[in-house]
């Protein structure tokens, strides 16, 4: 019976419902965007862009294959905004300018960057900018808790996604969240401690879209090892239960 609990609790896997392990030595990555107040555009964001004339004055009906919103502004005029992919090298195609870098930029910045090159075809153009699939996935500590928060803020935090989440669940880590950003091959990972109010500074830390918060739960042994055991104590105890049986006859 010892050898085979034995056996069986060496090949249990503890806590099998973790995810995004690492190893002991493993270096997390240091953000350097900790206090900045603007969200910076990257790949695979979809931009909604009006394009105005004389500085808002009329709007400049900017004919292309990408796909269109129409809207009714509270003033009763019509608007028209079109939507845009950012591609992986960090290019937007637009309208008569092309293809431009825009990847890095705050919205302000390529608010202004764009309208420089709109200046060249029109009066005092004036751009407004909104990303429209800003969206993060968070695991905020419990099993079949995590859900996907639509950013609508321009400059979302770590505490108001996990806010918007729920909070922190009673069976997660505090001291141990994991921002996991980029690309997903070769992911960057941030470890976060909001256990503490020193962890403000990091939990001000702005998200990108595609973000990824992930509460470490806390450790089950116990239970994980009661649940792996059961069976086989019961089998054992059956075994034990017919051979006391056949020794009585």
């Amino acid at each position: 019976m010892f050898l085979l609990l034995t056996v069986t609790l060496s090949s249990c896997n503890i806590n099998p419902s973790v995810m995004f392990k690492v190893p002991s030595n493993y270096e997390y990555d240091t953000d350097q965007t900790i206090g900045n107040v603007e969200y910076r555009l990257s790949p695979n964001d979809i931009l909604a862009m009006n394009v105005y004339t004389n500085d808002g004055f009329k709007l400049i009906d900017v004919t292309t294959s990408a796909e269109s919103v129409m809207s009714r502004g509270g003033n009763g005029m019509n608007s028209s905004s079109y939507q845009y992919l950012i591609e992986p090298d960090g290019n937007i195609k637009l309208p008569i300018i092309g293809k431009y870098k825009i990847a890095g930029l705050t919205i302000r910045e390529a608010e202004k960057a764009l309208e420089a090159q709109y200046a060249n075809f029109y009066n005092k153009p004036f751009l407004v900018i909104k990303v429209v699939n800003r969206r993060v996935t968070v695991f905020p500590g419990t099993g079949g808790s995590g859900r996907v928060v639509n950013l609508e803020n321009e400059s979302t935090t770590v505490i108001e996604a996990l806010a918007l989440a729920g909070g922190i669940t009673n069976t997660g880590k505090a001291k141990k969240i994991k921002l996991i950003r980029g690309d997903l091959r070769n992911p960057k990972v941030i470890l976060i401690d909001l256990s503490t109010i020193d962890g403000l500074k990091q939990g001000n830390l702005l998200l990108q879209a595609n973000d990824i918060i992930y509460v470490e739960p806390i450790p089950r042994i116990s239970q994980e090892v009661l649940t792996q055991i059961t069976p086989l104590v019961g089998i054992i105890t059956s075994f034990a239960l017919i051979y006391n049986i056949a020794i009585g006859f």
